[in-house]
């Protein structure tokens, strides 16, 4: 069992768990740090935090050409079917939704979602995903909050989490973030996309390596590793 983790730059992913292919918040086009290729990217499943355009941002596009199922929350599933996208799973946070390949169950995040065309997005997400023997947190955009300990009782193998202020938590509460997680791994998204959000990421890893217990994963857009 095996997942390698691609980082598209700000938010959006490409995992293969085993051979499959899944996707979050595949924001490229417009993404001014993304080196992919809306094209070029395949998914048989594609996980949504929110609605806002830098995370929903070609999921459209990919879904009807790929055909791959649309996972996210039900005001979101509603837009969707409305604009095209036939495969479409509604939850809500305590939700599962699962496969014979992988899990991801929605977690609370604290922000606002609405898409660009001002639909209203619902309630924005992160999620735990479970596949090819690892536990992940995509923590969506949010700032730091309390449950967060709860979502460490998960055993988690790698966090996700933005660090880029302003609209998220920044480095700051991202440390304590961590000390909440209890993850082994964590890596940093959600900055250096646009000015308000920009970060220093080794002074980030810097922390975690010296504050907290987990290991500092950062990535170039376009980097990969694997768990």
């Amino acid at each position: 069992m095996a997942v390698s983790i691609r980082w598209l730059g700000h938010s959006a992913y490409s995992f293969d768990i085993d051979g499959h292919k899944l996707l979050i918040d595949p924001f490229v086009s417009g993404n001014p740090v993304a080196k992919a290729a809306a094209n070029d990217l395949d998914a048989e499943v594609i996980l949504l935090t929110h609605a806002h355009g830098d995370h929903v941002g070609d999921s459209v596009e990919i879904a009807k050409r790929t055909g791959a199922l649309v996972v996210c929350n039900f005001e979101m599933g509603d837009w969707f079917m409305a604009h095209g996208v036939q495969n479409v799973f509604q939850g809500n946070p305590g939700g599962t939704f699962s496969n014979d390949w992988m899990s991801a169950k929605w977690t609370v995040a604290h922000h606002s979602s609405s898409f660009p065309d001002g639909t209203y997005g619902g309630q924005p997400n992160g999620f735990v995903i479970r596949g090819g023997g690892a536990t992940i947190y995509h923590a969506g955009d949010t700032c730091l909050f309390g449950d967060m300990k709860l979502i460490g009782d998960e055993g988690l193998d790698l966090a996700l989490l933005p660090i880029g202020d302003c609209f998220t938590m920044g480095i700051d509460d991202s440390i304590r973030a961590i000390g909440f997680l209890q993850a082994k791994r964590v890596s940093p998204m959600h900055y250096n996309t646009f000015p308000p959000i920009e970060q220093d990421e080794a002074a980030w890893a810097a922390r975690v390596e010296a504050e907290t217990a987990a290991s500092a994963v950062v990535l170039e857009p376009d980097g990969e590793f694997s768990l």
